[in-house]
């Protein structure tokens, strides 16, 4: 018994060298075959698109699309849109690439994956922003915008690429890589029935305007390769890191659960130690000695190894004589040959009767006696006291009786032996097995117990160990546990003990291993944090105290804190002199004035900002007839003593007079001026009254209805020029077009963890990690579990005794370094090896022994 645990044990050693042979190091041969989805093919554009046109591309070697109009609608069928997305999800290694010629001032979006208003792969170009964006959805199911500050809409052909390994997002752009990040792992869970769209993030929305080609989603990461081949691979990617560590996590639970295995062996094995004992049976209070046998009704038994071992007796088959028909005997446990009669057609046995009617209608009773049927006196039939109707005749008797007649208690249960009881049928009585045994003849009159237990026919869980009982069993507690039902037992009830975390508005309920709240009556939530139920609800994370009663959060106000609180309006907040107020979405932050920059202290009220030399720095106008002198956020030109200086500027490397007024090259709606040696550079003043006003620099003075845009509930409409907050984006209207981009949040200081409270947009401190948004996983750090186990940060554990509460270790970190994995991996093989040398100072057995040293050898080399 023991010999077979450890042999057990050496499987799982076993395992555990498998596990390390798995682990692959970076060489690029195991990448998979290169998978690529031609996403123009695909959606066949040119055949059925409206407001797409094939045009000469950046090459002549693939079929290039003008997309042009506000009208088209270039959407993937359903067919299509599955088949990619098939292909797409659960991948977390992935790159896009494309070919396109963006127009000037155009926002749009190039590539769509969403389903409602979730946007699980949308990369966008906005020229207003000058910005590449790439929107996703993270593993915690948390919308996420990466913004990549780049001009792609400068009507020139670029060649992109983004590649996603992982929480490793490259962007190319031309063969160059222009961003290397680390994110939060996008997650490409994408449900069914998302749609793709292709130039566009809607039929209303995010219309891009110019040239693609080469369109193409390849499923392994490094694409970019495929699209510049002078770049070579040169580095692992980060799943490539990532699965190592995993294998690591994977191998730390195989030796912990192996070395319990070992120690519970081992305590065994002391406890038995020079001692012998002989094993006995007992079977109803009989006890027998190991290898008895004896007969019980109708089973053989046997006393074998502590075990009790019944089988229903053999009956051999019966040759019976032409007169004679097996049937069982009264006593008997297999049939007999017995006597036969033939009466009117019909085989009888012994003791058999038939009631007949003669041609006056007089019954006669007839009995199977000695190969004859003989007549009997039948007693007198008693009185009936149910109508005619209820009243039915038998075959074996001349008597009617009522329906629902008790044949049992005539005697008929006799008949039914061992675990078998009567039951009575229509015209009859017959034996059937009770509740857990099954029969051992055909006719039920013996029947034995099914061992619950043994089949697996138990609903007995964790912590209890299966007994089986005649016709049933029971669910004994293990030791140190007490009863929750009759299947279950837990460690102890920790709703008695105080020991949960369910809310105090929350019902607590005892279960295996731990326990389960529920909010009581009136309130909602998950039961360790339950909250009173108000109509209308509150808005922007505001807490329902109390029916109809919000507590909002800072920074909103309102019935349902539906109010934005604009600080910088109503003066709550003061600003140091160097800065300035900015209101935002329940908060609110001081920035630096123009001739100022942060320190890099972010201090909250703006005295941080510190003063710009814009003369050292030589970002000032002076000519050279003049001296820059820095002033407090900004800079004189100075005319040094004796020199008649002619006021004169430098701006974009030109000579600009003193009084001379114009027009910048980049932004034709800023006008400069010079004075004295200072440029001065603001916005045109828009004035809608004016009919000659440039519809281009003042937008908000478009009165076309093809210059207006839809809001995102397709319900309200902006004018070009106006703003608004969405979902915690900036939007902007412009020319009919919508842009949007991400809130810009104050940097949060000295902060250990950080979380975004429901209904805001910016994280804020928060010192439960638990309750952080982003944890980054470093395998230098651990956690103890409750058995004093140490895991490593981001591993996933079952808690002992459940199988329906899951553990992870979170501990942050900044960044993750390689040499990290090779520390981690020397201690493992350290534990690999001293386990296997103790497991054989513990067995002496030579097999097992040479085993294990062969296995020691073998993992030197590693």
């Amino acid at each position: 018994m023991y010999l077979y645990t450890y042999i057990l044990f050496a499987m799982d050693l076993l395992k555990v060298s498998l596990v390390l042979g798995t682990f692959g190091i970076w060489s690029g041969s195991g990448a998979e075959p290169a998978q690529r989805v031609d996403v123009l093919e695909e959606l066949k554009l040119g055949e059925s698109f409206s407001g797409v046109l094939q045009v000469r591309g950046f090459h002549n070697q693939s079929r290039a699309f003008l997309f042009q109009d506000s009208w088209r609608n270039v959407r993937a069928s359903a067919a299509v849109a599955e088949g990619l997305l098939q292909k797409l999800r659960g991948r977390i290694e992935f790159t896009l690439l494309l070919t396109l010629k963006q127009e000037r001032l155009n926002s749009g979006v190039i590539l769509s994956i969403h389903h409602s208003e979730q946007r699980f792969l949308e990369l966008e170009s906005s020229a207003p922003r000058n910005e590449i964006r790439l929107h996703y959805h993270t593993q915690d199911q948390r919308p996420h915008t990466e913004v990549f500050p780049y001009r792609l809409a400068d009507d020139r052909w670029h060649k992109i690429s983004v590649g996603v390994s992982s929480s490793h997002i490259v962007l190319h752009v031309d063969c160059s890589r222009i961003y290397e990040r680390v994110v939060d792992t996008p997650a490409m869970d994408i449900p069914a029935l998302s749609s793709v769209w292709l130039g566009q993030r809607n039929a209303a929305h995010g219309f891009y305007k110019g040239i693609m080609q080469d369109v193409q989603l390849v499923l392994m990461p490094q694409g970019h390769i495929s699209q510049c081949p002078d770049l070579n691979r040169t580095c692992p990617t980060c799943n490539d890191f990532h699965g190592l560590v995993q294998k690591i996590m994977e191998l730390q639970d195989l030796l912990a659960k192996t070395s319990s295995k070992l120690a519970r062996a081992e305590e065994k094995m002391k406890s038995l130690d020079g001692c012998y004992c002989e094993k006995t049976c007992s079977l109803d209070g009989e006890v027998y000695r190991e290898g008895d046998a004896w007969i019980d009704g109708c089973r053989n038994c046997t006393c074998s190894n502590g075990t009790v071992k019944c089988e229903a007796v053999y009956c051999p088959p019966l040759l019976c004589a032409p007169d004679t028909a097996p049937t069982y005997m009264p006593g008997a446990c297999c049939k007999e040959c017995q006597p036969v009669c033939i009466f009117r057609g019909r085989v009888y046995v012994e003791r058999d009767k038939k009631s007949v009617r003669d041609a006056e209608g007089n019954c006669q009773l007839f009995e199977c006696q000695e190969h004859s049927m003989n007549k009997v006196d039948d007693p007198p039939c008693p009185e009936l006291n149910c109508p005619e109707l209820e009243q039915i005749s038998l075959t074996d008797r001349c008597c009617k009786v009522c329906r629902g007649h008790d044949f049992c208690a005539e005697g008929s249960s006799q008949i039914c032996v061992e675990n078998s009881e009567c039951v009575n049928l229509e015209a009859g009585a017959c034996c059937s097995c009770k509740d857990g045994f099954r029969s051992l003849r055909d006719d039920s009159a013996y029947c034995q117990d099914i061992d619950e237990c043994a089949e697996g026919k138990h609903y007995c869980r964790e912590n209890t160990v299966c007994v089986n009982t005649p016709g049933s069993f029971m669910c004994i507690c293990h030791t140190g546990y007490i009863r929750i039902d009759d299947y279950s037992c837990t460690e102890h009830d920790e709703c008695v003990t105080g020991q949960h975390d369910c809310d105090e508005n929350a019902l607590c309920f005892n279960t295996v291993g731990g326990h389960s709240c529920s909010c009581k009556p009136g309130f909602v939530g998950n039961g360790t944090v339950c909250r009173a139920l108000c109509d209308g609800l509150c808005q922007n994370g505001g807490s329902c105290i109390s029916p109809d009663t919000c507590i909002c959060q800072q920074g909103f106000t309102g019935k349902r804190c539906e109010t934005d609180i604009d600080e910088c309006l109503d003066g709550f907040v003061e600003c140091d002199s160097r800065a300035t107020c900015v209101n935002l979405p329940g908060w609110y932050h001081c920035e630096c004035r123009d001739g100022y920059h942060d320190n890099g202290m972010f201090s909250a009220n703006g005295e941080s900002c510190e003063d710009i030399d814009e003369c050292e720095m030589e970002r000032h106008s002076c000519a050279n007839d003049t001296v820059c002198f820095n002033m407090d956020g900004s800079y004189d030109c100075r005319c040094p003593h004796g020199k008649n200086c002619s006021g004169d500027c430098v701006h974009d490397n030109k000579v600009k007079h003193n009084s001379q007024i114009w027009v910048l090259d980049s932004d034709r709606c800023s006008v400069c001026s010079c004075q004295n040696g200072l440029v001065m550079c603001r916005r045109m003043v828009c004035d809608c009254d004016n009919p000659t006003a440039d519809l281009f620099c003042c937008p908000e003075c478009d009165p076309r209805i093809s210059s207006q845009c839809l809001h995102q509930n397709g319900v309200l409409t902006y004018s070009s020029g106006d703003s608004w907050v969405e979902n915690c984006q900036q939007c902007q209207c412009l020319r009919g077009e919508v842009d949007c981009w991400p809130i810009s949040c104050p940097p949060v200081q000295d902060c250990e963890f950080t979380a975004i409270p429901e209904g805001e947009c910016c994280p804020r401190c928060v010192t439960n990690p638990c309750q952080a948004n982003t944890i980054s996983n470093d395998i230098t750090k651990t956690c103890t579990d409750e058995h004093g186990i140490s895991r490593f940060s981001g591993s996933t554990w079952t808690k002992h005794g459940t199988e329906c509460i899951l553990c992870q270790c979170k501990v942050t970190v900044s960044y993750i370094i390689f040499y990290s994995f090779v520390w981690t991996l020397s201690i493992f093989f350290s534990y690999y090896i001293n386990l296997i040398i103790l497991l054989c100072l513990v067995v002496n057995n030579n097999i097992l022994w040479r085993a294990s040293v062969r296995c020691f050898t073998y993992m030197i080399p590693l």
